[in-house]
């Protein structure tokens, strides 16, 4: 009966220590899920060939003004931080291979002689705890090798994530050089007109100083706002990968419009418990933790065994054959430390489970509130204020025609009216900025998808790490 069970164990162990390299790498499971939430390829750069194609498709994004789309896209293909983390997955799977190999078989060999008699001595041994083990090992590194392509999709996510943001504050950026430009050159008109006005006595110089104050503040503004169209225009091509010749990319002249409604989610914090992956990593995490657990407690007295066979032979004695079992004896260390630490990681990693479902949902509560509060100031300030602020313009042109008012109030009420652009533009991007950080909260935060700490180190015939 012994032998039979022994020898279900070696087959299966025989069949998991055939297992080999994937031709994807794990990469599959990564793309599909990608794919199905973002609907955006990404691709992993493992040839030249791999490069060839990567470096075709990103110029014939650069072709065109770069999209909010397309910039994703490009971060997703071009982006040097995410291909060294989809590197994570061959290393990930060549640990998993690895778990499943069977443990190499060790020879000795020993000459010696008393007088005229040599003896010989052969002997071949495996580490047959590791053996008995491998089924376990293996779950253990399939299911930290999932961990790994949780954390390496995560990855993906949150780079198109902050990219789209990117995208939005460069554009933003780039609205408000050009309105705030339009700004100076009014002030920069007020305050000539005053200085001539003033040349001929029309005008006071607490008035010529005024408009003198207007033009300086537009200047600030416009030097503020131009260093702030470079900051976040560098941010953007950072995180496209991009150099040379191709951070010369064309951004949109305007950001997209404001949608019709606000999307309405009353069932947010179910969607975002079942799909956002750090919950499922946490959850993971302390599954593997479990799984590690029990495999400290069915090692913890057997650390090292062995199975060996030897042959040992001498000229004057017939040959001597036999087998041998090493085994430690757990004299000094019974393992009842390696299991209280392993019991208090596996409390560690549940309350971990609990405080990421916990600021999961907080998290996307206050993303939703977020995203609902700044589409209906966007709302407000297209709806109402730009158009108030444009009749307002329109009445003050008439009675300038009019001769009822003069050309400083009518240039006053110009610079009123491109503050109130301004403003809108703030607004847009904030709802837009708003509905992405929404869209990251109902995927996940980064960092918090990583494995448990190490409960049980390997049966190799060592230590505990």
């Amino acid at each position: 009966m012994m032998a039979r069970s022994f020898s279900a164990v070696l087959a299966a162990a025989l069949l998991a220590g055939c297992a080999s390299l994937s031709t994807d790498g794990g990469f599959g499971p990564v793309e599909a899920s990608v794919k199905q939430r973002l609907d955006k390829e990404v691709r992993w750069s493992r040839s030249a060939a791999d490069q060839a194609a990567i470096d075709s498709r990103v110029a014939a994004l650069l072709a065109p003004p770069l999209s909010a789309d397309g910039a994703v896209q490009l971060a997703l293909l071009n982006n040097r931080g995410l291909q060294a983390s989809l590197q994570e997955l061959g290393i990930g799977q060549a640990d998993l291979v690895q778990a499943g190999r069977l443990p190499n078989p060790g020879f000795g060999f020993g000459r010696s002689t008393r007088g005229d008699e040599v003896e010989i001595e052969r002997g071949l041994h495996i580490n047959l705890a590791r053996l008995l083990a491998l089924p376990q090992i293996r779950q253990l590194e399939a299911r930290r090798f999932a961990q790994t392509q949780g954390g390496v999709t995560l990855a993906v996510l949150t780079l198109a994530a902050d990219t789209r943001k990117a995208h939005v504050n460069a554009v933003a950026a780039e609205e408000t050089v050009r309105y705030r430009r339009q700004v100076m050159q009014a002030a920069e008109a007020s305050a000539e007109l005053a200085r001539r006005m003033a040349q001929v006595g029309n005008f006071s110089k607490l008035q010529q100083a005024r408009e003198q104050s207007f033009y300086a503040d537009a200047a600030l503004n416009l030097a503020q706002a131009m260093q702030l169209q470079q900051a976040k225009r560098e941010r953007l091509t950072r995180l496209l990968g991009l150099w040379g010749e191709q951070a010369a990319f064309k951004l949109p002249e305007r950001l997209p419009e404001l949608p019709l409604t606000a999307t309405d989610q009353p069932e947010i914090e179910r969607s975002a418990m079942a799909q956002r992956l750090d919950v499922q990593g946490a959850r993971l995490a302390a599954e593997q933790t479990a799984k590690n657990l029990g495999l400290t407690q069915a090692t913890r007295f057997v650390n090292v065994l062995e199975l060996g066979a030897m042959r040992n032979s001498s000229n004057e004695a017939p040959t001597q054959r036999g087998w041998e079992v090493s085994v430690e004896l757990p004299l000094f260390d019974g393992g009842g430390a390696r299991l209280a630490r392993a019991e208090a990681v596996y409390r560690q990693a549940l309350h971990r489970a609990a405080e990421t479902a916990i600021n999961a949902r907080s998290e996307v509560r206050e993303a939703y509130g977020n995203y609902r509060s700044a589409y209906d100031i966007a709302r407000h300030h297209r709806d109402e204020l730009v158009p108030l602020r444009k009749q307002i313009a329109d009445e003050n042109l008439l009675r300038y025609n009019g001769m009822l008012i003069g050309v400083f109030e009518l240039l006053a009420d110009a610079r009123s009216q491109i503050a109130s652009v301004n403003a809108s533009i703030d607004a847009l991007r904030d709802f837009w900025l708003a509905q992405a950080d929404l869209e990251m909260a109902l995927i996940g935060k980064p960092g918090l998808a990583g494995g448990p700490a190490n409960v049980a180190a390997p049966v190799d015939g060592g230590a505990p790490h």
